[in-house]
């Protein structure tokens, strides 16, 4: 009886241990949002994504939005029901707004648990050191993309089209307009039709309704103005000052420069309401034949398709005129390009924050960073390969009739996700990485005379307090409702900048800009007690 008993309790506790570990195994349930770029194809179809779910043992149900976050978002986070994690889908000021709806992730971070994060943070500190509040807090986790050049965008001209009709490359902003009537005028593309050219095309407003490194505003550098990283809500450095894009002189002289242009039919008159998609598919043009002259992309294969883009080549930075004597400045834009801070954080009502964060962990695994970054590292997703030698080659796209950036783009979160690669990693970069370094060398001597302690102001570094990132925020929202109207209205002329700009000034300095750029001034002095 006794060995049948204890035969029973072994058979038992087998059962217990056989159920226990059949649950462990069971994928644990999470929910996500992220916001993904337009052309990013549904999650679903990421071998690399599963990859990495099962890897962290986890199940996610994914909300995937690519368009009017911001409407989405003000709804869900005031309901105080948020997903478990969050994909580049958060600002800092978000985290004082709703106060106690995100996870400080700090305490939660150390080599034993979230190892790769742990790591990243080790070889990186500057990283964590920005993604960190002023108390301590670490609300959303950063990334590290460590290739990207120090400009973003490259000003390109179709260089076949000044062949044609014999005409100079342009160095100023008064050859520019010449060139721009020639390409309106002359038939520039050659195919007989002199009136389906587009002399200039830029991307009005990105997806968030704010001017942004395709727009035509990349002009101030003409005037002086030094541009960090993608316009960060219109505030620069200079000689040590913050300072305003929105209110200064030489902001209205650029803009009354593009009315110019506008008035003259030199700018598509349908830049503003084309979304990324239309833009794209313009500067493609039809078959062999170009159809715009001036534009800004990031890198000509994916700005023009692999037809059209030996057309094309990047044009330097211009004077306002010949006789301007004034230091043109390029945006720089290295630190945003390979740093961006918010890129994923959980909510503080998660009830399964174990499985959230392991998962996590698991994409800040470097191989995973580069999948991430350029897609997976599979036989389903065909985008990247591991050598014997231990080094990883970027493959091209898969697809014979989709360029590099697109299939980049298609493929993977791409510059949106969280993103590790460690600086030990050997990677053979694609053709059209190897391009837009190349293709950015004519910024070179621009870059080289930036001087960090007086002409960069880099916004993602600047710490506020929480008062002042919810003071701030509110106050941005009034800025950008009157900035943003008011620049495309000034473009097209249906209002007059002269008339308007001094009680616009005043408008946006006593509607909280000054108050915004007085807060800015004191982080900034902080920042620059920092540097050595």
């Amino acid at each position: 009886m006794k060995r049948i008993l204890v035969v029973l309790l072994v058979l038992a506790l087998l059962s217990t241990l056989v159920t226990s570990v059949a649950v462990a195994q069971e994928p644990v349930k999470l929910k996500a949002v992220i916001i993904k770029h337009p052309l990013t194809q549904e999650l679903s179809k990421m071998e690399w994504l599963k990859e990495a779910e099962a890897i962290a043992g986890v199940d996610i149900e994914w909300q995937e939005i690519s368009a009017d976050w911001d409407q989405v978002k003000s709804t869900m986070f005031a309901s105080g029901d948020i997903p478990d994690l969050l994909f580049n889908a958060t600002v800092d000021s978000d985290y004082a707004t709703f106060d106690g709806l995100f996870e400080n992730l700090a305490p939660l971070i150390n080599e034993t648990d979230t190892p790769n994060i742990y790591q990243f943070f080790t070889d990186h500190p500057e990283a964590k050191t920005l993604a960190t509040m002023l108390d301590g807090s670490l609300y959303a986790l950063p990334k590290y993309q460590r290739y990207w050049p120090n400009v973003a965008t490259s000003c390109y001209i179709n260089q076949q089209w000044l062949t044609n009709l014999g005409l100079a490359m342009p160095t100023n902003w008064d050859e520019l307009e010449q060139v721009l009537i020639a390409f309106r005028d002359q038939d520039a593309n050659g195919n007989g039709d002199p009136n389906d050219e587009i002399p200039m095309d830029f991307l009005g407003y990105t997806g968030s309704g704010s001017p942004g490194q395709y727009h035509a505003l990349m002009l101030l550098g003409s005037t002086g103005i030094q541009m960090v990283n993608f316009f960060q809500d219109g505030y620069f450095a200079e000689d040590g000052v913050v300072k305003s894009v929105w209110t200064d002189d030489r902001y209205k002289e650029t803009v009354k420069y593009l009315n110019k242009l506008y008035s003259e039919g030199l700018i598509n008159p349908e830049t503003w309401t084309n979304d990324y998609s239309t833009y794209q598919s313009v500067a493609r043009g039809d078959g062999e034949y170009a159809k715009v002259g001036i534009t800004w992309g990031w890198e000509a294969t994916d700005r023009f398709g692999l037809t059209l883009a030996s057309q094309y080549t990047a044009l330097a930075p211009l004077k306002t005129s010949a006789t301007d004597t004034r230091d043109v400045r390029v945006e720089y834009d290295r630190i945003g390009l390979n740093y961006d801070k918010n890129r994923v954080c959980m909510s503080a009502l998660s009830e399964n924050k174990e499985a959230a964060l392991r998962f996590l962990d698991t994409l800040y695994n470097p191989e995973f960073g580069l999948q991430i970054l350029w897609g997976g590292m599979n036989d389903v997703d065909k985008c990247i390969a591991k050598n014997a030698d231990g080094s990883y080659t970027i493959l091209a796209p898969a697809s014979a009739n989709m360029d590099w950036g697109t299939w980049k783009w298609t493929m993977s979160w791409a510059d949106l996700g969280p993103i590790y690669i460690s600086d030990s990693m050997v990677v053979n970069l694609g053709t059209d990485m190897v391009d837009t370094l190349a293709q950015r060398a004519i910024y070179d001597d621009y870059v080289a005379k930036i001087n960090e302690k007086k002409d960069l102001y880099v916004e993602m570094y600047m710490k506020l307090t929480s008062e002042e990132q919810a003071t701030s925020g509110i106050n941005l929202t009034t800025i950008n409702s009157t900035v943003l109207p008011n620049l495309t209205a000034w473009i097209i002329g249906t209002q007059d900048i002269d008339s308007e700009w001094d009680a616009y000034v005043q408008y946006l300095l006593s509607s909280g800009l000054q108050e915004n750029l007085d807060m800015r001034q004191n982080a900034y002095d902080n920042w620059l007690s920092t540097l050595q």
